[in-house]
């Protein structure tokens, strides 16, 4: 009977796994630059995470920082593993995993900020408690760069740095019926009508091409191959490449610029 740990929302134990041969094809494709083997075998390997990550449980009280930062570790031995070294994935990828757990409980803190912003921070909070003495205002951001000699960006980017990061999550205002969170008065300025109104109609110009077109423009610009690299996977030249993506491109702008004068209702 399998045992199930969820971390981080994943159900462990129903994590597939790979034998050794399926293992070595994969990592094979993913050498070659395959972006859904490289993904297929990181989520393959995150047991090996949860192994690691089980000997350090007695060392924090959230195993799902420790479990995030060795899959960091994980990604980092996938993509810079060698097939010549001769050795076992696991016996390459754990002391990665081990390092990056290591460093992260060693400095504390998921936000790493370096020595020379913490040392300005701590001059500027006792500079702050001397330009306060026997005074009843608080000391400016302004007064104190100008008592230290620094910019009042470099100030206040220091003392930013060391303020204790919360969630999202944490509630602003509770009453008996509801709560307002952090996030609820955060603006999103990305996901804007107008910018869903692009994606759909970018998804509708590109329904309109033809497999071939789809496959190329896919190639080019999703996995970042050159025109060459295409021409000797399809099997075409590079001429035929070039005016194929040159046209698809064509095809949806113009179908792009027609969405647009079409009326939205609000």
């Amino acid at each position: 009977m399998k045992k199930k740990v969820t971390i981080c929302g994943v159900d462990t134990s129903s994590l597939p796994k790979l034998t050794a041969k399926e293992a070595d094809s994969l990592m094979l494709k993913v050498k070659r630059g395959d972006a859904r083997a490289r993904g297929r075998y990181i989520l393959c390997n995150m047991r090996l995470v949860l192994s690691v990550a089980q000997r350090y449980s007695g060392r924090t009280d959230n195993m799902d920082d420790i479990f995030q930062v060795g899959c960091v570790g994980l990604v980092k031995a996938v993509d810079n593993f060698d097939v010549s070294y001769n050795l076992r994935f696991s016996t390459y990828a754990v002391p990665m995993i081990v390092g990056e757990i290591r460093r992260f409980l060693r400095e504390g803190n998921s936000l790493h900020v370096s020595r020379s912003v913490r040392d300005l921070a701590f001059m500027a909070l006792q500079a702050r408690e001397k330009i306060e003495e026997g005074s009843e205002k608080e000391a400016t951001v302004d007064e104190i760069a100008a008592y230290l000699g620094k910019s009042a960006a470099e100030v206040r980017n220091a003392l930013d740095a060391i303020s204790e990061p919360i969630s999202l999550f944490e509630p602003v205002y509770t009453d008996d019926n509801d709560s307002i969170l952090i996030m609820d008065q955060i603006g999103d300025k990305k996901n804007t009508d107008e910018r869903w109104l692009e994606n759909v109609s970018l998804c509708q110009a590109l329904e309109q091409l033809g497999d071939r077109e789809k496959q190329i423009l896919r190639k080019r610009y999703f996995e970042g191959k050159t025109q060459m690299e295409i021409s000797a996977e399809v099997g075409i030249s590079q001429a035929q490449v070039s005016r194929l993506e040159k046209n698809a491109v064509s095809r949806i702008r113009e179908m792009m610029s027609l969405c647009d004068k079409i009326p939205h209702s609000n």
